[in-house]
């Protein structure tokens, strides 16, 4: 049973909306983007994959909420989202100026890794349509209220992207809770976002899990995005002792009183194609170490805590016990690393099939 209070899934025409940009990934598939001649299109965001992932591989409702510039890329973008079956709650177009100085679609160039290259990462995003939304942009009313959402995900991305994203994502919240809809912040720290920030990220974000029933995160979000050192672990060579990540989400659920759970993904770097990879949450009451899967192979590592917080999310939407979602989190984390581009390719009998441990051993 979801030791969350949920709204009734007949009530609601959404069990989860995102909050969140959406990037156009240009992928040059085991090239690299300085050299390469050709690009692979696909759409990923932090907070849309977990929406996309919720809709393609666990069946549910998902709606995103966001904004892109009407030119042939945000077209482009568009049929994506459409192909990736999350519905539009709320996609702003804003009017394109020709060249894009005043708003315009974002870009990330991203390119896998291999061995001892790790993956690399390259956005052009700024002016984004995305990061121009603010307050009194969208009709939570209408959202959380007329339609229903039983669940509403956003995260460290999208408050990353300017003080007016920021203070969306806090009204955003905080009308999710007015109509009894459960929020969920995914800490998500990129360093190259809050470079130049004006306020530090430890004091966004710690404004924003305030409002929040569930928060997560990897290693490097607790400490560098909400503040909490955690030693022993470096930012190459991660240490998986589960003692150290239960000392901290105590000291995370302590602090905020709001919080239901807190969540962490567990992550060994060997190599950029072999990791070690588990996750931990923690409730009120206890503390609870997911499965370990030493010697992941890794094809494509974006978007795995994505896929990890929507198969949390299913687990939890589903009415299942915590360690039941959480080893659905794993699983469908692990096999989102499996398949190229940010979004998942799984399916629910694969992830259902690695959380209880069975082995890859072909179907026919």
């Amino acid at each position: 049973m979801s030791i969350l209070e949920l709204r009734p899934a007949r009530e609601c025409r959404y069990d989860l909306i995102a909050l969140g940009e959406v990037m156009l990934r240009l992928d040059p598939g085991d090239g690299r983007v300085a050299t390469t001649r050709a690009f692979a299109v696909s759409e990923g965001g932090g907070e849309y994959n977990v929406a996309r992932g919720l809709k393609r591989c666990f069946g549910l409702r998902a709606g995103l909420v966001s904004a892109l510039a009407d030119n042939p890329v945000g077209r482009l973008i568009e049929d994506l989202l459409c192909q990736g079956g999350v519905g539009q709650a709320h996609l702003d177009w804003r009017e394109y100026d020709g060249v894009g100085r005043a708003v315009r679609n974002p870009l990330n160039f991203t390119e896998r890794g291999f061995g001892v290259r790790g993956a690399l990462g390259c956005s052009d995003r700024g002016h984004s349509a995305a990061s121009q939304l603010k307050p009194g942009d969208v009709d939570w009313d209408r959202i959380f209220g007329a339609d229903g959402a039983r669940w509403f995900h956003t995260g460290g991305v999208f408050s990353a992207l300017s003080a007016s994203t920021r203070a969306l994502a806090a009204e955003a919240m905080q009308a999710a809770r007015r109509h009894g809809t459960v929020v969920s912040y995914d800490l998500n720290f990129r360093p190259s976002l809050w470079q130049h920030a004006e306020v530090p990220p430890a004091v966004v974000n710690r404004h924003l899990v305030r409002h929040a029933d569930v928060v997560i995160g990897n290693e490097e979000d607790y400490a560098a995005a909400l503040g909490y050192p955690l030693e022993g672990v470096g930012p190459d060579h991660l240490n998986l002792d589960t003692a150290i990540y239960q000392s901290m989400l105590a000291k995370v659920m302590a602090d905020f009183p709001g919080l239901v759970i807190a969540a962490a993904t567990l992550r060994r770097v060997r190599t950029a194609s072999v990791n070690d990879w588990s996750g931990v949450c923690r409730t009120r009451t206890s503390f609870h170490e997911g499965r370990q899967m030493a010697g992941l192979e890794i094809l494509d590592r974006v978007g795995g805590g994505d896929s990890f917080v929507s198969g949390l999310a299913y687990g939890l939407l589903s009415d299942l016990d915590v360690d039941t979602a959480l080893a659905f989190g794993i699983a469908h984390g692990a096999l989102a690393m499996t398949t190229p581009g940010d979004t998942s390719m799984a399916t629910l009998a694969e992830v259902r099939r690695l959380a209880v441990g069975r082995s890859a051993r072909v179907i026919r």
